[in-house]
């Protein structure tokens, strides 16, 4: 009997694996400033090199969103944990901005990859009368293992030797142990075929626009604030706010996906109808604190603001989704909820290359205050498009 045979673990290691390979899509946010110093680069280019990541989960989602569903889970999910290794490496011997480019792109693709097949995974080894656990355990593993990355990060960097090496070589290890785990986790695909790479366009019928549109642009709106503080909160809790703890850093970072997941798992018992306003009105909020810690130089005030503007968008992203899931037809239904991604995912990365830009001219401070200003714009009148035509409940 073979070790698969003799235990065949569930959902929640299958979340772990998650988890795991989304930890590295983030490790590298608290040690950015330290690149920084070594190779001598500006704000904007720590903002490019960040949105390298995103342009590799948009090409993902594009071209092998579809092939767990062909290939299975597991092939899949190996893949992905090949490709963050191969990031880390890239991190680890890391010799200029061409390096950092290359863990970037490999880090979204390997993103790119878990999003769909981890999810799938996690919500189809769940047994009957789990999914509700289970979806949240997909959420929760998704935005908390992008949290724990930061954290982790900025308490070796912090606290042990080696800053730039020691994390991703932590997270090699890591990445060992899930491998193992995945390749004990059963298939969950029946009959898996070879797939070939073609671009599956993005379709979105007719009945779902007017749905997609302000839901959409919330999740754009939302991703670029886990954008910023994801790519260049660092920067500002050092150089703004004075606190030159990259442990610090990281937790603050951490703060906003863990409010995202609890944004998320408490849309459920909201409901989209609520949930969606809701949320964009508790990001606004959100936004407002972190604009104001930034206006005041409070540290306190920018955690709080963290974690406010995270649950709004966890609050907002999950209504959105679930919305635009519900309002498309079965048949198109994949092609939908990919590009509500490929917009979300827009929004983790054309504003935070804008803030870096920015920085050029009115400094961390001032971009981060023209940021805040334009995405409160943004997201106050979609909450108010949304309060007056809410969407349709699933």
């Amino acid at each position: 009997m073979t070790p698969r045979q003799q235990w065949r673990p569930g959902y929640p290691v299958a979340a772990g694996v998650f988890a795991i390979g989304m930890a590295g899509t983030t490790l590298p946010t608290p040690l950015y400033g330290l690149y920084r110093q070594e190779l001598g680069f500006s704000e904007l280019m720590v903002t490019v090199v960040f949105a390298a990541y995103a342009l590799g989960v948009i090409a993902v989602l594009l071209l092998a969103g579809h092939v767990s569903d062909e290939v299975g889970r597991r092939p899949v999910l190996l893949c992905a944990l090949g490709l963050s290794a191969a990031s880390a490496l890239c991190f680890i011997f890391e010799g200029g901005l061409p390096a950092l480019f290359a863990g970037r792109v490999l880090s979204g693709f390997a993103a790119g990859l878990f999003s769909g097949a981890a999810t799938a995974a996690v919500l189809e080894l769940a047994k009957p009368g789990q999914e509700g656990r289970a979806g949240f355990a997909a959420t929760a593993a998704n935005m908390g293992g992008l949290g724990c990355g930061p954290l982790l990060a900025g308490v070796l960097a912090q606290y042990a030797p080696w800053p730039l090496t020691l994390p991703f070589l932590v997270h090699l290890g890591l990445l060992a142990v899930a491998a193992v785990l995945t390749w004990l986790l059963p298939e969950t695909v029946g009959n898996p075929r070879r797939a070939r790479l073609r671009p599956e366009g993005l379709r979105l019928p007719p009945e779902v626009r007017g749905v997609f549109t302000p839901c959409a642009v919330a999740a754009f709106a939302g991703f670029s604030l886990l954008g910023l503080f994801t790519a260049v909160a660092p920067s500002f809790v050092s150089r703004t706010l004075g606190v030159d703890n990259l442990a610090v850093s990281g937790a603050i970072v951490c703060t906003v996906f863990l409010g995202s997941t609890l944004g998320q798992l408490l849309t459920g018992r909201l409901g989209v109808r609520r949930a969606l306003p809701g949320g964009c009105l508790v990001l606004v909020a959100g936004l407002v604190l972190v604009s104001t810690s930034l206006a005041v130089r409070s540290l306190p005030v920018l955690v709080i603001g963290a974690v406010c503007g995270g649950i709004g968008q966890g609050l907002a992203f999950r209504a959105g989704l679930t919305a635009v899931g519900a309002a498309a037809p079965p048949a198109h239904r994949g092609g939908t909820i990919s590009a509500f991604f490929l917009v979300a995912y827009l929004g983790i990365s054309l504003p935070v290359v804008g803030v870096g830009a920015l920085t050029l001219v009115l400094g961390l401070r001032g971009a981060g205050l023209a940021f805040s200003g334009c995405v409160i714009v943004l997201v106050g009148c979609v909450g108010l498009y949304v309060l007056r035509r809410p969407p349709a409940e699933e």
